[in-house]
């Protein structure tokens, strides 16, 4: 009896001591090489830095109220972990292993973030092997770049695509921690879109005082609307002529809303792909709608022209300030959206290769 009264006594008394009013980050580095000093951001920005003593260890005392991310930043290795007040975090690193493989004890999700720090350091560590082996060649021979462009590109995508997978699914595993929230903070939010709603949906309310949830969240409810699934927002455009052009006028067809701009490179790179298509598919209850944000008419009409665009083609010219921006919440172009005949969308953001496959399996 004695000894189990003895035994909480030592609990109490150690957590009596833990400052409740800050939170403290000990460090231990082995083979620290010309490491002087750790630093620590928050959010991306530098809040603190503390030299190596002579026994290669460091220290940290903040205070966060609410548990928030944080990153220790040692030479080219950094530790993203989470904190707040009450917190005793423990960190030991040997700078000549891998990035990832250091150890942490103190707070759940920080001993869930080095797990997917580990796992992420595999699929960085073959992005760099990528671009070493890309930059090598082409210093030795500049006329390879379009080459190696195609043969690396494939490697890369498909480092990528298993990367995310693994993210996605970590994520999703840990949704009841930050760990799973900084997982799935690192997808695409285009190719993601929809698991990402999803997830958004699933944490509400879970971490209510943390600011980077809080507008994940926020930006997630905002383009929930816009999802696939979801009937497109109705519109009415002018016209090169001044004709209104309304979306409700395309129903009954699958139609492709088109933003691009005659500024913007990558838009007009993909017109081609897209005329192609067009001509291809238009016998079978398909066609565009090209939305433009530009603000000059004569140059919008001289690309109309230039790049050959045959369809239907409105335009606000206000640029970013156009409504119709807004409403569809484009904050990049190219973008698109592909409507079912009865004005449902059932994709988006699909270019080159990607929407024909898709025309070819839905226009049968």
């Amino acid at each position: 009896m004695k000894k189990l009264i003895y035994l909480l006594l030592g609990i109490f008394l150690l957590n009596a001591c833990k400052n409740k009013d800050a939170f403290v980050v000990n460090g231990k580095v082995e083979n620290a090489g010309n490491l002087k000093k750790v630093l620590l951001y928050q959010n991306n920005e530098l809040i603190d830095s503390a030299f190596l003593n002579e026994n290669q260890e460091f220290k940290f005392t903040r205070v966060a109220p609410n548990a928030d991310f944080y990153n220790l930043s040692l030479n080219d290795q950094s530790i993203i972990f989470v904190a707040q007040n009450g917190d005793e975090l423990e960190f030991k690193l040997d700078l000549n292993k891998p990035a990832g493989s250091y150890e942490v004890d103190g707070n759940d999700a920080s001993e869930k973030l080095q797990i997917f720090n580990e796992l992420s350091a595999k699929y960085t560590k073959v992005f760099a092997e990528i671009q070493e082996e890309f930059v090598e060649k082409v210093s030795e021979n500049p006329e390879l770049q379009d080459s190696l462009n195609k043969l690396l590109g494939p490697r890369y995508e498909q480092n990528l695509q298993a990367y995310s997978q693994a993210a996605l699914e970590f994520g999703k595993e840990q949704s009841d921690n930050l760990a799973g929230f900084y997982a799935m903070s690192t997808l695409d939010q285009v190719k993601f879109e929809q698991p990402l709603i999803e997830y958004a949906a699933k944490i509400k309310g879970k971490f209510p005082q943390n600011e980077a949830v809080n507008q994940f969240i926020k930006r997630m409810d905002a383009i929930a609307p816009l999802s696939i699934g979801r009937i497109a927002p109705a519109f009415d455009l002018p016209s090169a002529d001044g004709k209104v052009i309304r979306l409700a006028d395309f129903k009954g067809k699958y139609v492709l809303i088109d933003f691009w701009a005659s500024w913007c490179g990558p838009c007009r790179q993909e017109n081609p792909n897209i005329v192609r298509l067009f001509n291809r598919f238009k016998d079978k209850n398909f066609t565009i709608l090209g939305i433009s944000l530009d603000d000059d008419k004569a140059d919008w009409l001289k690309a109309i022209k230039d790049d050959g665009l045959t369809w239907t083609q409105v335009s606000e010219l206000k640029r970013w300030d156009s409504p119709i921006a807004n409403l569809y919440k484009i904050e990049s172009i190219p973008a698109s959206f592909l409507l079912d005949p009865q004005g449902k969308i059932i994709a988006k953001n699909l270019r080159g290769t990607d929407l024909e496959n898709f025309l070819v399996n839905t226009l049968k």
